[in-house]
């Protein structure tokens, strides 16, 4: 994508009043090529007045950029702690483009008021009156596919995790994240915002939570971890032994993901998924 003038390269399916405004006006903007991740290209495009993110997907994930949009328009829309949608399209290579308002840095340091605001941002998306938004929008998938894709490489992970799961009692009941942690929040001042809603999708409410708890005791440590649960636990009322099982669930994706090297690989990543393992009664620390 040509950096200098990105916005003149797409053909915007969507676009808000922001966007027209600021087309009118890209003469008078620069862009610098952000961070970008495994799936996309990511340009930030300061203006007079505000800045924003381009994410482009010209890499080989292509999500439902146009699901997105719409998910976050009817989050903006509710209050929630996420960023504005300015509009979607597709480059003159067919990739799809999502722009959305800058919404400052990756978080770097958590404390328990920190943790707790996680929680409740989190708390408020489960919230999401779909009825009135996006629920005929909203994707539905088999939960074992889309979150655990290559777990016919672990025969051993498959046949335990069916077993938990028909202890779960999983049910699509709201909009879920999909993948909720440090990673995919940012920071500027004292406001958090939440980003890369490319999971997003019915789901369980209680999977959410603990796919997050467990994704803060890998990366944050076993400390954090304990406070952000507690503070799950106080605002969500769940039974101790629900929330457990959910977290063996989305501890068994974290290990297939350690095992297939999609997570960073080190002596602490793997001391933390034994501590998980020896600490849920659900698991054992032969599987890893």
């Amino acid at each position: 994508m040509n950096i200098g003038n990105p916005l003149r390269e797409i053909n915007w399916v969507e676009k808000s009043n922001t966007l027209e405004v600021l087309l009118e006006h890209e003469d008078s903007f620069h862009t610098v090529s952000l961070d970008s991740g495994l799936e996309a290209e990511v340009i930030k495009i300061a203006a007079p007045t505000a800045a924003y993110v381009l994410k482009v997907w010209n890499k080989a994930s292509k999500p439902n950029v146009h699901a997105q949009y719409q998910i976050l328009n009817a989050l903006f829309t509710h209050g929630s702690s996420v960023s504005e949608p300015v509009g979607w399209g597709t480059d003159r290579n067919g990739d799809s483009t999502l722009l959305t308002s800058y919404d400052g840095t990756p978080v770097q340091t958590v404390d328990q008021r920190k943790l707790t605001k996680l929680v409740k941002i989190l708390a408020d998306i489960h919230k999401l009156p779909l009825e009135d938004f996006i629920g005929d929008r909203l994707p539905r998938y088999d939960f074992i596919d889309y979150f655990f894709p290559r777990i016919e490489n672990h025969p051993d992970i498959r046949i335990l995790l069916e077993e938990l799961l028909q202890r779960a009692d999983m049910k699509q009941s709201c909009l879920i994240h999909g993948d909720y942690h440090l990673g995919n929040m940012l920071e500027a001042k004292d406001k958090l915002t939440v980003i890369d809603w490319t999971n997003a999708q019915w789901g369980d409410p209680r999977y959410d939570v603990a796919w997050s708890i467990i994704v803060m005791w890998v990366f944050a440590g076993e400390k954090q971890a304990s406070i952000y649960r507690a503070a799950f636990y106080d605002e969500y009322r769940y039974d101790e032994h629900d929330l457990e099982l959910f977290e063996a669930i989305a501890c068994l994706r974290g290990i297939i993901l350690f095992k297939e090297n999609d997570v960073p690989i080190g002596h602490r990543t793997i001391s933390r998924f034994r501590s998980i393992l020896s600490k849920n009664e659900y698991l054992n620390d032969q599987l890893i």
